[in-house]
Formats: C-alpha cells, structure tokens, sequence
C-alpha cells in the first residue's frame, strides 16, 4: 500500500501545504530519500529522472530541519541554470507556504546582483543559487555561509564543467562538517569523482526511477544526412509537426543563433534560449512557449533544463551530445506526465556509430528513417516560400504610383492565374521546376 507523506515523518505544516497543492502520495524517490534525510546524518546520492519529483524529495525535509530561530542560511541549493533554481524556489514557496517562519532567497545569474544583495541582508535560511552568481557574492562577501548545515547539488551531472573550477570556493566558505546531498538523473565517471572529492566516505545511494530513465513513453528515431541537407531536412520535419510543441537542441549558443535565425527567415514559430541572453529575454521567450505561442524552442542543453511543460511532443538533437547521458536529459523533456513523445536524431554518418552506441547502452529501440527525398524536400521549401509571402507585410513606404504601375501589369489575371505564374516564377529560380514533375517521394523505413 502507497505510503502517506505524514507516514515519511514530515510535519503537519508541510502536509497541510502538500494536500492543498493535491500532493498526497509520495514518488518513489520522495518515500526513498525523505525518511533518509530526516533520520539520518549520512550525506545523500540520489539518482532520479528529472520529472520524478525529485526536487521534493530533497526540499520537504530539508524544510522541516531548518531552524527558524537561527536567522543564517543553513541550506544551499545549487542548480545549473537560472530556469531551474526559479522552478525550485516557486516549489520551496508552495511547500513553505504553512511554514512562514522559512525565510528563502534565489540568486542566479541574469538577474541584478545588486536586488539580491538587498535581499541577502535580510535573514535568510534557505538559499537557491547558480554556481556563478553564489561565487560571486562569496567574493563580494555578500553572504554568509558559516551557518551552512546542508549542501544540495541539483542536477549535478549538468553542472560538472561549471563547477571544475569553482566548487573549491563555494566548499572553502562552508564549515568543515556539513551534510551534502548530491541528486542527478545518471552517474557518469565525472559525477563518482565529484563524490570521491567533495562527499564523506559514507553515502547512503538511493536509487529511484533509474528503471524508467529512459521514458517508455518516447519513440527514437535518427535519420542520416549529409552537412548541407541538415536545415532542410529539419524543415521538413518541423512541417510534419505543425501545431505541435518542441525542443532543438544545439551543441554552442553560436548554432542556437544560426539555427534560430534560419527558422525566423521560414517563418516558422520559433523562440531561442541560451546563457548569454537576459534573464528578462530567457524568461519572455519561455512564458510564450509555455504559452503556446511559439511552438518550436531552441536551445542549448544547460538553458534547457529545469524545462518541464507536458505539451512539449518531441525533441530534436540538431548536434548529438558530448555526453551520451545528456541524450537522455533531452529526450526526457518529451513525454511527459504519461503522454506519447518523440526524440529524433538529426545525424551526418560518421555519428551513426555513437548512436548504435547511445542504442546499447541504455536499451532503447531506435528507429532509423531515410532521410525524405529531393523531391519532398523541394515540395516543403515551395510551401515555406509559400508562407513567407503569404506572412509577408506590406511594404507602405513604396509609393502609390508604383504600386499602380504593378497593378497594370497583374490587371487581367485571375487569382489562380497569378498563383499559377509566381509559382512558376519561383520553381524557374529555383531550378526545380523539372524535379516537382518528375521525382517520386522515397516513403519512410523501419529498420529491421
């Protein structure tokens, strides 16, 4: 039988807040990891899928152990990206909200440190931050955190690169003795020597969900093209999925921007997010894709997490990953809350090996599908053109005499006429007004 959140021995304020948000029986990693948290003084790793509710698992208790007498920081959340540590100070709001002697602030980067550091003179006992924003202010020493009795590192696996360099001074400015609690959604070889070097030797590992990491629920499929059929391939992708929300990752910030420069220049609907944008511009673009109304977001692995919008009904890996555990953390961005999703792989030929790789190592069952033919491809772009005209405003600096000159020319011809001729006008430019008469699609194969 499901246990109660009461039964995990949190208190009745926690309870009551988790009963009006509609929170009545724990996951698997919350009724794992709650208990151990609260009843014991070993630090924590937990694996757990992003989605499982996961943040909860660590929030919850770290919440009831708080001591509300003592007006210093004595948790520290860190998270990769801004988006996240939002995500997770909306959640530590909702959970506290019969609780309101807890005092939390959020620093992360994007936002003007000087707000911050107003907030910070305030008392403060829980803190949400992003490695870059929290060195800063410890330099600044802007915050104190003597008092520190509990250390998290959310999604740690997204963070090892930022951290390399700077988890010595955030360490260095805790008390020697402290309790940290490490949660990511695999255990690559970076993250055991981050335990190795940062944690004591007794770690109680709670493992959760790790059966489900790779969502049951996602279809995979890669198609291989050469470098310069890359766009339009994924143009024709994207007209199979109107109407419907994605993600596309790219490997740099500099792909997301040519990516989402060509995607504006076919219309499509489309929003890009990456590290060096504005707090303001990220938080813009993600409200109108939580919104609906862009469908397509592009975006780099870190900006994308702490994304979690069940409408989301695919991903795209424009660049496959670095890591193979990070395929995974994008994948899991669809099907969500139950639903059906899909990840497809956007592949050149020397990837298609880390992909039967990617395929092994987690079991998956990937499908492989001809890239579509010239022919289809040609047919998408000449319904791309189509659109563009079509969302093309007038131009009201061009003057009424030549408008009418224009208008004499085009005077006898009929709407179908006219469609007919600038039709034919772009087919001739574009030299495949042979190729649309003559070629025949190549349909879709599943590998066998």
């Amino acid at each position: 039988m499901p246990q109660s959140f009461s039964s995990l021995g949190l208190s009745e304020a926690l309870v009551s807040s988790l009963t009006e948000l509609e929170m009545t029986i724990p996951t698997e990693i919350q009724e794992k990891a709650i208990p151990v948290i609260l009843n014991q003084m070993d630090d924590v790793v937990g694996l757990a899928q992003t989605g499982t509710g996961k943040t909860a698992a660590f929030v919850l208790p770290l919440l009831d152990l708080i001591d509300t007498y003592l007006a210093q920081v004595q948790v520290v959340v860190l998270v990769p990206t801004r988006e996240l540590g939002q995500q997770i100070y909306t959640n530590i709001v909702a959970f506290s909200k019969n609780s309101p002697a807890i005092s939390t602030a959020v620093v992360c980067g994007g936002n003007p440190i000087k707000e911050q550091i107003e907030r910070l003179a305030s008392p403060t006992h829980l803190v949400v931050a992003t490695p870059g924003r929290l060195i800063d202010l410890i330099q600044r020493q802007k915050i104190d955190l003597s008092s520190v009795g509990y250390f998290v590192l959310d999604e740690a696996d997204e963070m090892v690169l930022t951290l390399k360099e700077g988890l010595d001074k955030i360490v260095a400015a805790m008390p020697k003795k402290i309790r940290t609690l490490l949660f990511s959604a695999t255990m690559p070889g970076t993250i055991k020597q981050l335990i190795q070097n940062y944690m004591s030797k007794h770690v109680v590992q709670i493992n959760a969900a790790v059966v489900n990491l790779t969502n049951e629920g996602i279809t995979h499929e890669y198609v291989v093209v050469e470098p310069i059929e890359k766009l339009d391939v994924l143009l024709h992708f994207l007209a199979s999925k109107e109407g419907k929300q994605g993600i596309i990752f790219c490997k740099t910030k500099a792909a997301v921007n040519k990516l989402a420069k060509n995607l504006a220049i076919n219309k499509i609907s489309s929003g890009a997010i990456h590290g060096s944008l504005t707090q303001g511009i990220r938080d813009r673009i993600m409200e109108q894709f939580r919104n609906g109304y862009i469908d397509t977001l592009v975006a780099t692995d870190v900006a994308a997490r702490g994304i979690d919008i069940p409408a989301i009904s695919y991903v795209v890996h424009y660049h496959l990953p670095d890591a193979v555990e990070t395929y995974i953390h994008r994948s899991g961005r669809t099907a969500r809350a139950g639903a059906k999703g899909l990840s497809m792989s956007i592949l050149q030929a020397d990837e298609i090996e880390k992909m039967k790789f990617l395929e092994q190592e987690y079991e998956l069952d990937v499908q492989e599908y001809q890239k579509p033919s010239v022919l289809s491809i040609e047919e998408n772009n000449t319904i791309l053109w189509a659109k563009k005209v079509f969302k093309t405003k007038p131009n009201n600096q061009i003057s009424q005499e030549l408008k009418a000159k224009v208008k004499t020319v085009f005077h006898h011809l009929t709407k179908e006429e006219l469609v007919d001729k600038v039709l034919a006008n772009y087919l001739s430019e574009n030299k495949v007004a042979d190729l649309l008469t003559k070629e025949k699609p190549i349909k879709k194969i599943k590998k066998k």
